[in-house]
């Protein structure tokens, strides 16, 4: 499993420790920034809002871009379909300061680290 889940990615823009780090890290970023997002629409800024939102699609959108179906298969094909429902919450919670939605992309994104890190663990 965690050999397919890395060879998902490209490794081609790695210049990080590692790839498994450099996942790890975005997946991070990403939650981190979701939850300042969140906090931004507690707040009613919106400059901040739209700010950690377009940092967070970013994220995703690099790890799109970065997957490799054909050496990830099945997994590759599963986290195409995740990052974009992810995508799809951060652009419904944008226009309409939906927490809620946030709250899933943050809880996506707790799961995809855990796991992450487990299968990092396991095999690193």
């Amino acid at each position: 499993m965690y050999s397919q889940a890395l060879s998902s990615y490209n490794q081609n823009n790695i210049n990080i420790e590692s790839p498994e780090k450099l996942i790890e890290m975005l997946y991070e970023g990403a939650l981190k920034f979701t939850s300042f997002a969140k906090k931004a629409i507690e707040r009613g800024d919106i400059e901040k809002k739209v700010y950690w939102i377009n940092r967070v699609v970013n994220i995703f959108t690099e790890l799109l871009i970065s997957l490799d179906v054909e050496k990830g298969g099945e997994v590759a094909i599963y986290l195409n379909g995740l990052y974009e429902q992810q995508i799809k919450f951060l652009v419904e919670a944008n226009l309409n300061d939906d927490i809620e939605k946030l709250d899933l992309v943050i809880n996506v994104l707790k799961g995809l680290l855990e796991a992450w890190k487990e299968e990092t663990h396991r095999y690193g």
